[in-house]
């Protein structure tokens, strides 16, 4: 059994000097990461397409077990919809084979208004990915959520090509008025959808979005530990990712869900341990 956890990014300035060492060349940054946490979501892929130099040095600086989970552009998704985009595909997949083993899934978040009248485009879509790769979709029309015939339609064409669905868990963190900054942003930002828990293949991926107050974190994702550890008991291989308002404590809440599923299932493979946030000196005479 193996459990992958992770969050939204690899570097942090919250986290500089206090979980990972600092200073820290970029070259590096992402190997001490991987001390802690041993998946990462690949959200600047959504922003950016990297160069393949900069992808080859994720890929030196991560074992072939690590997990990413990697968000296709803006603009294959977004602007063009899915529609039209098989060079921009090529490209970017080109662009990311240096990761090898430890691309998880091609991560498809749609867009709010990507509804029900769009799942063709979605079904064509997946049909023309290469199969060596795993496939990811996040969806954040109300319809796929509230509307029964709407969430088979989605389900069909997912389990059709062996794709995920990958739930953003907004619940706790909606459950009481935000607090501080950050929580008044990402209540601004975050969508607000029921909670979804179903797997459809032997690889489900989790977002889950606590609040800045840790206690409240850990007690949103109660039913998240059962569950993961269910699925790990049925020999599925999951993913689960924390995230807070800050992230200031993300990288320990991580490490804290595994630790909570690792209770109820002993057998479960620990993570690495952390690399110390200074070099020790070695001791000497004088």
């Amino acid at each position: 059994m193996r459990l992958h956890v992770g969050c939204a990014m690899w570097t942090h300035a919250r986290w500089q000097g206090r979980f990972l060492p600092h200073p820290l060349a970029p070259g590096e940054r992402l190997r001490a990461y991987a001390t802690w946490c041993n998946a990462v979501e690949g959200n600047t892929t959504f922003y950016a397409t990297p160069t393949r130099d900069t992808v080859e040095s994720w890929a030196r600086q991560t074992a072939p077990d690590f997990r990413f989970v990697v968000k296709l552009p803006k603009p294959i998704t977004h602007e063009r919809r899915l529609l039209g985009v098989d060079d921009e595909v090529r490209s970017f997949l080109d662009t990311i084979e240096p990761l090898g083993p430890r691309i998880h899934a091609l991560w498809i978040q749609l867009p709010g208004s990507f509804g029900p009248t769009d799942v063709g485009a979605l079904a064509g879509f997946l049909r023309r990915l290469p199969r060596s790769y795993g496939f990811a979709v996040e969806v954040r029309h109300r319809a796929f959520f509230d509307d029964p015939r709407s969430v088979r339609l989605l389900e069909k064409v997912l389990t059709e090509a062996e794709a995920e669905w990958v739930p953003f868990d907004t619940v706790a963190f909606f459950q009481s008025p935000p607090t501080s900054d950050a929580e008044r942003d990402a209540w601004t930002k975050k969508p607000r959808v029921p909670r979804r828990s179903s797997a459809l293949t032997d690889r489900p991926i989790v977002r889950y979005l606590g609040r800045d107050d840790t206690a409240r974190t850990v007690e949103g994702w109660r039913q998240w530990v059962d569950t993961v550890a269910e699925w790990l008991r049925e020999g599925r291989s999951p993913t689960v990712f924390i995230h807070t308002p800050d992230n200031a404590e993300a990288l320990t809440l991580a490490r804290r869900f595994h630790d909570d599923v690792r209770a109820a299932l002993p057998g479960l493979e620990p993570l690495p341990e952390p690399m110390p946030t200074a070099a020790t000196e070695p001791l000497t005479l004088f």
